[in-house]
């Protein structure tokens, strides 16, 4: 498999492609050219070396345009985050990089420049900025990253028995977005995930490195992706 060298991406460009990923991931991947960058980068990030979270949520700085109401419904929500007025993806998406935008929270007094009552900003890293624990974000939960960073079955030449080792981690997203890895095993790997059909079936020589991502969108409809190395 040929290497690929991807270019360097500036921090403001990382803002504007996890706001992408994360609408877009929320629609099943629509047909456009926003979407279509944005799942270019989802999938980039799990190719390796390293592994990244596949969407990084705290870099989309959701808390400067969502104001919380009581009668907002589930679906209008997500859209409300991240749509402009027009009802299509913001042209910060498409246009050149602008200056970084700090995911923060936004209590700064605008006639003065100081926070309101004392208050200080409050900087959120590693998970989003607004409250995502509802069910209309259940998509971003949904999210799992299996490195399957070693597997390979073979027999022994001297006495014939069947060695088999694998080592396998599991990426998930935690309720307000932040992405932890705990060690998994083979038999969590989803059946959408191809090189480890006859593991176990006798002893085929079987090696194998790969990372699978998988994920519901906001219907529920289910896919995936699965890289090797």
């Amino acid at each position: 498999m040929g290497s690929v060298i991807a270019p360097q991406k500036s921090s403001a460009q990382a803002y504007q492609i996890d706001c992408a990923i994360l609408l877009c991931l929320s629609g099943g991947w629509p047909d456009s050219v926003p979407c279509a960058r944005a799942r270019g980068e989802f999938i980039r990030r799990i190719t390796p070396w390293p592994v990244e979270p596949p969407l990084q949520i705290w870099r989309c700085p959701m808390g400067a345009a969502y104001q919380p109401s009581g009668n907002t419904n589930s679906t209008a929500r997500i859209y409300d985050v991240l749509l402009d007025d027009a009802g299509s993806l913001p042209q910060s998406f498409l246009a050149s990089p602008k200056e970084p935008m700090p995911a923060v929270l936004r209590t700064t007094d605008p006639r003065d420049g100081q926070p309101p009552n004392g208050l200080a900003l409050r900087l959120i890293q590693d998970r989003a900025d607004i409250d995502i624990s509802g069910p209309e974000f259940n998509f971003v939960r949904s999210i799992r990253v299996f490195d399957v960073r070693y597997a390979r079955q073979h027999e022994s030449g001297r006495d014939g028995d069947c060695n088999r080792n694998a080592t396998v981690v599991l990426g998930t997203y935690g309720t307000q977005g932040d992405f932890s890895w705990v060690r998994s095993g083979l038999n969590a790997l989803p059946e959408a995930h191809v090189g480890l059909e006859r593991w176990g079936q006798n002893c085929p020589s079987i090696y194998l490195r790969s990372v699978f991502v998988d994920w519901r969108d906001y219907e529920g409809n289910y896919g995936f992706e699965q890289v090797d190395y």
